[in-house]
């Protein structure tokens, strides 16, 4: 099989080539500068995103293609410059990815488009699950309708799945990475009320989740890419500092929160239950479906 990744070059873009490759798949990585970038056994790079890049005469014969290419959230205080940043990333990449679809003459069986459980947006009570069609009414969740219906503009042959994901979990960066040291050092403690639902996957598990939805053509529309037991932030908190054998005792305030990161707070202190009823419904098997686990396999010692 020939997969096509834009995003690639990210945490999880990286989990899922290792995971395609060592299937036996072919990966073709969209960049803006494949010319840095040496091939190796089984992945090729395809200049995208570029004023001379015509990338669909490298993917012709595509079997499958993967969207993750979007502004990191984490990359930056939310000013209304940053907001448009985030949103336009993810417009213009998903835009491209159908310009390429339609330019294909041979088109893909599926695509598969990143987007986030910030859809539904954010509750201290409610369980989400695919079958909840209301959008929330913050910046995310308008980032995200806005992202999927884009990708709804995809060929009328071409399956489309929109992976909703959770926040991805990775012993190489990303989230987790970032609250290690305050962990570390013994300062770990709830955030705000530590109420907030926090839908995570670990990193395996999502690339995973990817590949299933590529190979089961039962899966279209949203699947929430999430691990089948959310947890609140104190929980979090607290299993984190277990498996690291720290404290936790240092409450951080929410006021503090929102005087450091302005509107980005959001991503902190507030969240949503997210279950992932399609893949459990399609017998999806979580390599890691409980917290501790996770956190173990990716920092335990």
């Amino acid at each position: 099989m020939k997969v096509a990744i834009a995003g690639g070059s990210g945490l999880l873009g990286k989990e899922l080539t290792k995971k395609l490759l060592y299937k036996g798949h072919d990966v073709y990585i969209l960049t803006r500068n494949p010319h840095n970038k040496k091939p190796s056994d089984g992945i090729f790079y395809v200049e995208w995103l570029t004023a001379s890049a015509e990338p669909e005469k490298q993917l012709e014969g595509i079997d499958a293609f993967v969207n993750l290419a979007g502004e990191n959230l984490n990359s930056g205080r939310w000013t209304e410059d940053k907001k448009q940043e985030i949103l336009d990333s993810r417009i213009d990449a998903t835009r491209e990815t159908i310009r390429i679809l339609g330019a294909l003459e041979k088109k893909p069986e599926v695509l598969i488009n990143g987007s986030a459980v910030g859809y539904y947006g954010t509750s201290f009570t409610e369980t989400f699950t695919e079958s909840d069609t209301e959008p929330g009414d913050d910046f995310l969740a308008d980032v995200v309708v806005r992202w999927e219906e884009e990708a709804d503009d995809a060929p009328d042959n071409i399956r489309v799945v929109k992976t909703r994901f959770g926040v991805v979990l990775s012993g190489e960066g990303g989230a987790l990475k970032k609250m290690l040291p305050a962990f570390k050092l013994g300062g770990g403690g709830r955030i705000g009320t530590g109420q907030q639902w926090m839908s995570w996957i670990h990193i395996e598990d999502a690339a995973r989740a990817i590949i299933h939805c590529i190979e089961n053509d039962e899966f279209s529309g949203p699947v929430n890419v999430t691990a089948p037991s959310p947890e609140k932030n104190e929980v979090f908190g607290k299993t984190l500092a277990d498996v690291l054998n720290r404290p936790f005792w240092a409450p951080v305030p929410s006021n503090l929160v929102k005087l450091a990161l302005g509107d980005m707070s959001v991503l902190i202190l507030e969240g949503q239950q997210a279950v992932p009823q399609k893949l459990l419904d399609h017998q999806f098997e979580f390599s890691f479906p409980v917290l501790d686990e996770a956190l173990y396999d990716l920092i335990g010692h």
